[in-house]
This record gives structure tokens, C-alpha cells and sequence, in this order.
């Protein structure tokens, strides 16, 4: 098969190639900053440790000693990951989103243009003869038949792979991100079962990654063997005349450099001012709360999907009320409620218990990864918001620990009343019909089902209705957001 190779390439190609290749090396560096956090892949959910397909960590995990998911956490350098470092999760993810947008918007309008121009040909198989052709390229390649320079630039083994990246990797990469945001799978629990479970739409998404770094490690190699200047000049400048191929080299290896630049100065920002970080790109990826967050969840899984393993993250609080509360089964705990509230209220695990009681079946999705499937029962927060009656300007709950970590900064969280009211919005004492373990929370945890396991808060000491969250901590709306620079919405 010949391929046909246009005399004067479109120059939305040129800018379109460059802005894709900026942004997927963004993304791949953030997404192995993501991985380092749970560098374990599975293809259940239960994500025992000894049911990893692939991992890369030397660590294992003890059987006779308390072990997080924190402490599996890989550090990493900087030269790889964006932004390097360990835990820099906050960072990563915020990295992560911010250029998953811009690369889906280049990548659509790369799609429109495509077929808007005809160019799709150039991609698309349009006959049956290419097969052939495609396996006589392979075979030719493979075999060193042709010396490199013999070799044609735009071959069927290239159009193949083209193809393969543009229609299927690019739309796989897009829909196992999606499948892996609690919200979404939460609201459409059918979607996540497209891929089978959250954790092979994890390593659909890592494979994904994989594919694109070797295909630009080839298509870098190609370009090279295949007539550099030639080449350059077409992806470059959109011209075969070679004229100007001198310039196309010059101004291609300028927007290298200002891609390594782009790259270092990510890097660097992302450690001196994570806080601009934070503030700064989470306004553009804030669109992702906006989109999910009015989304309710309609998991109702049945009771043999519970796994048998179920990671758990942090470590029991060293609080001393806390602790004398544990030494006596929690038999004089008190659930304080205050703040906007008409009616301040204790509330003890006999009360709690006495009031409607809730029981689900749900994912829990942590933002490091791993996820597990446990029933919870509990009282909605509607229920307890209906008892305390919160007062007309009180506007967000606080829900403070008694975890306290190695400076003395308390663990709290913070959600809206519309998040708190959402069906699947309780305050959990139960765990898989027993009474909350130490581990997952004990007495009583949050949890809301649309978000990422942060956001609900374990060993609880009171609720606090309040008007404006930044007058709490330091005013970011919860630990993680104050000292670990994550976003509020956690809805992916």
C-alpha cells in the first residue's frame, strides 16, 4: 500500500503535535507521582498485597505489626515524577488534572480538524489491502531488510500505530480515568463494570501510559532513522520544501528545550510554592468539582462483593481522652454537636444506635489508589442535621478528630450542607456487621460515597456547624488541604 504524503502539511497539525507532546509528558511524570502513592497494581478490589499483578516496591507488607497505605508509599525522584518527592500526591494530582484538560481539549480539536479536512485518511485504514502491506512493513523493519535511510517516513507500521494511539489508547486512557473517580462510578455504578472493576481500569490507565511513553520513544527513534531533516521539516513547519528545513531543525529543538523548561519549572514551582499550586491550578481544575459534585450515589452492592482485605490509612490517635475512651469500649463516648446549631447536643453510641439506622454496600475509594468494598452501617447526617437544627447562616460541617498528627495538628474535614445530605452521608459505627474497629475509624467515621477516602474523617470527636470554613485550621477546608496542598472536591 502507498501512502499518500501531502505536499504542504496543515499547520493546526504542527501546533496540535506540539501541544500534545507537552501535554502527555506532563501527565506522564504526574501520573507516575500518583502511582508512587500505591505502587501496586491489581486486577481485583480487594487489593490484597499479595494479589498484585505488578508492583514496584521492595516493600512488603507485615502480617504483625499496624501498616498504612501510607507507609507502602514509594519516594521518587524528580528527574521521573512531577513533582519528585514522597506523599507529593497534592501536587501530582493537581498536575495531573490540569493537563488531562487541556490534552482532551487539543486532543478534540485534533479530532474535528482531522475530519473536517479529510486528513482522517492519513490515519484510517481505508482498504483491505493495507493488512498485507502492514505486515510486509513489520516484516521489513523487523528484519533490517532496508537500511534505516530505505526506510519509508510514513510507512503501514506507522499508520497502524498512529492509529491505534489516536482512536483507541487516547479514548481508553479517557474512559479508565473517568471509571476511577468515585463520583462517577458511584452515580453509574454500571460504568466501572464496563472495565470490570475499579482496580483493572487502574492498570488499563497504567498500560495506557506505558503505550504512549514507548510509542514516543519510537516515533522519536523513526523521525531520526527515517530522514531527520526531512521529517522535522514536515512535523515542524507543515512543509516537504526543503528550503526550509535548516529553520524547521533550529525551531524544533527550541521547543524541546522549551518543553524541558516548561518541565523544570513545573518541577521547581511545585516545591518552593505548593500553595500556588494549589490555589493557582486548582481554579482551572475546579471544573471537575463543579461537573460531579451535585452527583448522589446508587451503590447497592450485594453482601458477597465485600472484600476480604481492606487497606487501612493512619494511625490510631494518641489522644488522651481518645485513649481512655478505647481502654473502655467507647461505653462513655459522647458525639459532641455545636456550633450554628439550634440545639447544641451530645449524643453517645447507645443514642446514636437508637436513631434510624443506615446500612450500605460501597467502594471505597482512596486517593492513593487502592479501593475495597465494606457494609456500613450508621445514622445519616440528614438525621443528625434534622436533630440539632443548624441555624439559617450556617453553611458547611466540620467534622474534627481526635487524630493528631507529629506537630500537634488536629485531622478534620469539611463538607457543604448539600454534600451532607446526600442519601449515602453517615456516621458510621459499624463495619461489615460489627462494631467499628480501631483501624477504620473507631467509634465513628464519615462517610460520604461520591469522594476519595480523605475526605472522611475517622476516630471523630464532634461535629461543628459553621458559617465559613477558613476560619478553621488554615482555612483550606481540612488537613489534607491545609499541610498536604489536596483539593476540597475529591469527587475524582
Amino acid at each position: 500500500m502507498d501512502i499518500d504524503i501531502p505536499a504542504h502539511f496543515p499547520v493546526w497539525l504542527s501546533i496540535t503535535h506540539f501541544i500534545n507532546l507537552m501535554f502527555i509528558t506532563l501527565l506522564i511524570r504526574s501520573g507516575i507521582q500518583i502511582l508512587a502513592d500505591h505502587p501496586r497494581l491489581y486486577m481485583n478490589q480487594s487489593c490484597a498485597p499479595d494479589t498484585d499483578w505488578i508492583k514496584f516496591t521492595k516493600k512488603k507488607v507485615p502480617k504483625d505489626k499496624y501498616y498504612t497505605s501510607m507507609d507502602d508509599a514509594v519516594d521518587v525522584s524528580r528527574w521521573i515524577a512531577l513533582p519528585g518527592g514522597f506523599h507529593n500526591l497534592g501536587a501530582g494530582r493537581h498536575w495531573h488534572f490540569f493537563c488531562a484538560l487541556f490534552w482532551m481539549l487539543n486532543g478534540f480539536i485534533y479530532i474535528f480538524l482531522l475530519f473536517f479536512t479529510d486528513g482522517w485518511r492519513q490515519l484510517v485504514p481505508t482498504s483491505w489491502s493495507f493488512f498485507p502491506d502492514l505486515w510486509q512493513s513489520f516484516i521489513t523493519i523487523l528484519t533490517f531488510k532496508l537500511q534505516p535511510s530505505e526506510i519509508p517516513s510514513y510507512n503501514p507500521l506507522q499508520v497502524f500505530c498512529y492509529f491505534i494511539i489516536v482512536f483507541i489508547v487516547a479514548p481508553l486512557t479517557m474512559a479508565t480515568g473517568a471509571a476511577m473517580s468515585p463520583a462517577i462510578a458511584a452515580r453509574f455504578p454500571w460504568y466501572r463494570k464496563i472495565f470490570g472493576n475499579r482496580q483493572i481500569a487502574r492498570s488499563i490507565h497504567f498500560l495506557c501510559m506505558c503505550t504512549y511513553i514507548l510509542f514516543i520513544i519510537g516515533h522519536v527513534i523513526f523521525v531520526c532513522i527515517t530522514g531527520f531533516a526531512k521529517n522535522m521539516g514536515h512535523i515542524v513547519l507543515a512543509t516537504s520544501n526543503p528550503t526550509y528545513r535548516p529553520l524547521a531543525i533550529i525551531i524544533g529543538i527550541a521547543g524541546i528545550i522549551g518543553i524541558i523548561v516548561v518541565h523544570y519549572l513545573a518541577t521547581l514551582w511545585s516545591h518552593k510554592k505548593p500553595r500556588h499550586i494549589q490555589k493557582g491550578i486548582g481554579k482551572v481544575t475546579n471544573l471537575f468539582y463543579f461537573l460531579l459534585h451535585g452527583l448522589n450515589s446508587r451503590q447497592k452492592y450485594p453482601k458477597e462483593a465485600i472484600t476480604s482485605y481492606f487497606w487501612i490509612n493512619g494511625y490510631p490517635p494518641k489522644d488522651e481522652e481518645w485513649l481512655i475512651h478505647n481502654r473502655n469500649n467507647f461505653k462513655d463516648y459522647k458525639l459532641k454537636i455545636h456550633g450554628l446549631v439550634e440545639k447544641p447536643t451530645e449524643l453517645s453510641l447507645a443514642d446514636l444506635e437508637a436513631l434510624p439506622k443506615t446500612t450500605q454496600i460501597t467502594e471505597h475509594c482512596c486517593i492513593q489508589g487502592w479501593s475495597g468494598i465494606g457494609e456500613w452501617g450508621g445514622v445519616t447526617m440528614k438525621t443528625i442535621m434534622e436533630l440539632c437544627k443548624p441555624l439559617p447562616n450556617a453553611r458547611y460541617a466540620i467534622f474534627h478528630s481526635y487524630q493528631h498528627d507529629e506537630n500537634d495538628l488536629e485531622y478534620y474535614n469539611t463538607l457543604d450542607f448539600d454534600e451532607c445530605q446526600k442519601p449515602q452521608t453517615i456516621l458510621a459505627y459499624e463495619m461489615n456487621e460489627k462494631k467499628l474497629q480501631v483501624g477504620h475509624g473507631a467509634p465513628l467515621r464519615l462517610r460520604i460515597e461520591t469522594q476519595l477516602g480523605f475526605k472522611m474523617t475517622k476516630w471523630i470527636r464532634s461535629v461543628e456547624f459553621v458559617e465559613d470554613f477558613k476560619t478553621i485550621g488554615q482555612g483550606h477546608g481540612g488537613y489534607r488541604e491545609d499541610n498536604q496542598y489536596f483539593t476540597r472536591g475529591a469527587e475524582i
